[in-house]
């Protein structure tokens, strides 16, 4: 069966599970699961029996391989493509690609986010999270410029890093050229990109000059350092493994990285004065959980303005999984609508 052929066929076979009665799926999915006072969402207690049972496994290995075996399987759950959202295709200072996302009949000009994929800094890309772009473009109203950053193990820390810091620079300066406001940019991203996400606001706010209006954080790494609570509550059977996280770090920082270094670990800077507002959101069911909060609570102990939004009965990269059922789409929504809020005047 063709590529495409399969694709279609997988994401037919999981909707029509999710349209199954509620009483079925949740026998399909198993006993409720409740863990430190939240209760799995059925949603994502499915997906993950589903991911279960087929032994769908993406991190782990050669990174190559895995980079394939994401391929097969990273739009199943994304759903149908957002029509209408018109695309551009961009190379940033003549090496990184990119591409605009502009709703059917935005003004000039218009808020814009800077977006950085997850994908643990070694997977996933551009066209991994090219619904997910197309949703806070058309739901937030606001242009979005998706960035193909560097990944590890090839181009490791700080080369995703500097990506980040030279893509919100790009944006900035050809503001016009994109149809953005050059007060109104936001930076945003999930785990990794929201890791890569914080690194930008918290780089270019130090040195001073233009920085971005808003921040963007879905579910970040923000600390490289520290094993926290979630990470041993949440580190097995939740989609983001313990041994998923290490293999990650391991490529994107190996040995002889410092890995205290706020580049990697922005939750670790001592002053978080002046950085931008943010949205933080955090899965409750996530080993990443603690320190996206630990991160909100240094921006709001240094005055910054933040919304944390813990969802409680979510599991990491649910920004790609909205396709499915209606939970996800909940809790994106949500993020969209605190991107169209931050956007919506200069900052």
């Amino acid at each position: 069966m063709p590529i495409s052929a399969r694709r279609r066929a997988e994401a037919a076979a999981l909707q029509l599970i999710y349209s199954l009665p509620r009483g079925v799926r949740r026998l399909i999915a198993g006993r409720p699961i409740r863990l430190d006072g939240q209760e799995l969402a059925l949603d994502a207690q499915l997906l993950l029996r589903l991911q279960a049972l087929g032994r769908v496994r993406v991190a782990g290995g050669d990174p190559v391989q895995a980079r394939a075996r994401l391929a097969r399987s990273q739009h199943a759950a994304t759903g149908n493509r957002i029509e209408p959202v018109n695309t551009r295709e961009l190379t940033i200072n003549d090496h990184l690609p990119a591409t605009l996302y502009t709703p059917d009949g935005l003004p000039r000009p218009s808020g814009l986010l800077v977006f950085f994929h997850g994908g643990g800094w070694v997977l996933c890309t551009r066209e991994s999270h090219d619904n997910a772009a197309r949703y806070f473009a058309q739901r937030a109203g606001v242009r979005v410029l998706s960035v193909e950053y560097r990944l590890a193990p090839e181009n490791p820390f700080p080369a995703a890093a500097e990506d980040a810091v030279t893509a919100f620079d790009y944006a900035y300066a050809k503001a016009d050229d994109l149809g953005a406001d050059p007060d109104r940019i936001a930076v945003g991203g999930d785990s990794a990109g929201g890791n890569l996400a914080a690194v930008a606001a918290q780089v270019t706010t130090r040195r001073g000059g233009p920085a971005p209006a808003f921040q963007l954080l879905l579910y970040p790494g923000v600390d490289a350092t520290t094993r926290r609570r979630s990470r041993e509550l949440f580190g097995d059977g939740f989609f983001l493994t313990d041994a998923d996280m290490t293999w990650y770090l391991d490529h994107y920082a190996p040995t002889g990285v410092d890995r205290t270094d706020t580049r990697l670990s922005p939750l670790l800077a001592k002053d978080f004065s002046g950085l931008p507002p943010a949205y933080l959101a955090t899965a409750g069911f996530d080993p990443l959980r603690d320190e996206g909060e630990a991160y909100a609570e240094k921006l709001r102990a240094a005055g910054v303005p933040v919304a944390l939004s813990r969802q409680p009965d979510l599991i990491h990269g649910y920004v790609n999984l909205f396709g499915v059922g209606t939970r996800f789409r909940e809790a994106m929504a949500e993020a969209a609508g605190a991107l169209r809020t931050g956007l919506s005047r200069p900052s």
